[in-house]
Order: C-alpha cells, then sequence, then structure tokens
C-alpha cells in the first residue's frame, strides 16, 4: 500500500478507499523491528480481534514496537521514493556502464519502463541459467570474483517463476549496494556467456 501510494503521488487512503479491509506491515520497507495494522469496518474488525484472542495473538508492553512503526510512517516517503529510484537506477543500468539492460542479449532482460515500485522483475532467457541457477550464482562468492573486482559480493534474489526473477529494494539497501548488485549482475553474465 505505502509503496504503490508513494509511486503514484497519492495518499495511502485514496488507494485504500476501493477496499473493504486493509492490511499495513510496519517492517521490511518502513523499518520498524515488527508489527502491522488492521483495517475494515467495525463488524470486520471487532472479529479479527477476537480471532487473535483465539490463537494467542496479543503482545504487552508494545509501545516501543508502536514508536518504530510511527517513526516508519512518517518518513515513509523519503525513504520508500529512495528504494523506488535504487530500483530504476538497477533496472536502467544509470549508475554507470556498461548498463544492465545492454545484457539483454541471451541471458536476461530487464525492462525498465516496467519498474514501478521497489521491484525489479529480470526476465531469464533461454535455457541457462534457470531463475535458480542464476540466483546461486547471484549469492555465491568465488575466488575469481574477488580476484577480477576486487570485492566479494552477494545478491539475494529470488527465483519468482520458470523463467523470472525477482529483486526487491527496501531501506537496508543503499545507492552503493544497487551498484554492486548491478556490477555483479554484469560479473555473473559475463561468467555464464564464457
Amino acid at each position: 500500500l505505502m509503496n504503490a501510494a508513494v509511486a503514484q503521488g497519492v495518499e495511502p487512503a485514496q488507494i485504500a478507499q476501493h477496499c473493504d479491509s486493509v492490511s499495513l506491515c510496519f517492517s521490511k520497507g518502513l523499518g520498524a523491528p515488527s508489527g502491522a495494522v488492521l483495517a475494515g469496518c467495525r463488524q470486520f474488525v471487532t472479529e479479527a480481534w477476537r480471532v487473535r484472542k483465539l490463537l494467542g495473538g496479543g503482545m504487552r508492553q508494545v509501545g516501543v514496537l508502536a514508536a518504530a512503526a510511527r517513526l516508519g510512517l512518517q518518513h515513509a516517503e523519503v525513504t520508500l521514493r529512495r528504494d523506488h529510484d535504487n530500483a530504476r537506477h538497477f533496472a536502467a543500468g544509470t549508475s554507470g556502464p556498461p548498463s544492465v539492460r545492454a545484457l539483454d542479449s541471451p541471458l536476461w532482460s530487464i525492462s525498465p519502463a516496467a519498474v514501478e515500485t521497489n521491484i525489479v522483475m529480470v526476465k531469464v532467457q533461454g535455457a541457462w541459467p534457470s531463475p535458480a541457477e542464476l540466483c546461486d550464482r547471484l549469492r555465491a562468492v568465488s575466488e575469481e570474483e574477488v580476484a577480477e573486482t576486487g570485492q566479494a559480493v552477494r545478491v539475494l534474489l529470488l527465483p519468482w517463476s520458470a523463467r523470472t526473477v525477482r529483486a526487491v529494494w527496501h531501506r537496508n539497501i543503499s545507492a552503493r549496494d544497487t551498484e554492486l548488485a548491478r556490477r555483479k549482475l554484469e560479473f555473473v553474465a559475463r561468467k555464464c556467456q564464457e
């Protein structure tokens, strides 16, 4: 909800008005250690409250967590906009040559126009590497990588489907981290093509 609101330049309520209920997680992009809020009509919230109690859910002394959630909400626009910018820079390869898009050839492609928030989908082309193999190679660090690049970089992506890998940015991934991830993808591309 928050990523969509920031990307569209609207208040979250403008999106939520079309929903019967809304759940918002305060961790991940907003940076709180935990916590979520559930909103809806009185009857829905009353039933959710009853089920939460029935299942043993509940915490005492949650003021500290609530304070972290509040801080995350207060800084959401700046934080999430930075995440979106980093995702776009990765997809467009604008942080330095050569660009990730230049690697469209036989291995994978990225559509910068499709990046609207903090998520980049990498379409894996051809029979090799598979999304899982690509993710394994991006996660691994070899002596060869350190010797060639002077860096030991692990990039954690998720095989999303049979031909797609998903990359997601959050508040703990900096512009520098984004550049290192882009370089790692270039390194892996070079090694796969060799």
